[in-house]
């Protein structure tokens, strides 16, 4: 699956690689705002910013298995630290909007956030297909 995770969507878009990677870009940037260490440091998942470059080169890429790794640990650290979320953390300010929203609060940031990782995720099953595996995962 690693090489193929880089096989590119034609006429345009990015490969399954970068789409995961992105995805976990994202999980890692918020980690701190629902008090979690990130995963590992986001200047690794430069490739994998919002709006970076398509990876068409397998040496900007992380291999696969570690972006999975990553991504695994990602998810675990998001879900304890929306568990430990009161409802007085969510209504704080946020430290930032990528919407550009003045009013952000740490609840409607990390809506954001999951919007953005279901809008993803759904990519992932056609990547798949272009990578060779079947769409659903099982």
């Amino acid at each position: 699956m690693a090489r193929r995770s880089l096989a590119q969507p034609r006429p345009g878009g990015n490969c399954l690689n970068w789409v995961l990677g992105h995805l976990l870009w994202a999980y890692n940037g918020v980690l701190p705002l629902v008090s979690q260490d990130p995963v590992m440091d986001q200047e690794v998942l430069t490739h994998y910013a919002r709006g970076a470059s398509p990876i068409r080169d397998r040496a900007e890429a992380l291999t696969f298995e570690e972006i999975l790794d990553a991504w695994n640990q990602a998810v675990e650290r998001v879900d304890a630290g929306l568990a430990g979320l009161t409802p007085d953390v969510l209504d704080r300010p946020a430290p930032g909007s990528p919407t550009g929203n003045p009013k952000e609060t740490v609840r409607s940031l990390l809506t954001t956030v999951m919007f953005h990782q279901a809008y993803h995720a759904g990519q992932t099953a056609v990547l798949r297909r272009i990578a060779g595996k079947e769409g659903a995962i099982r």
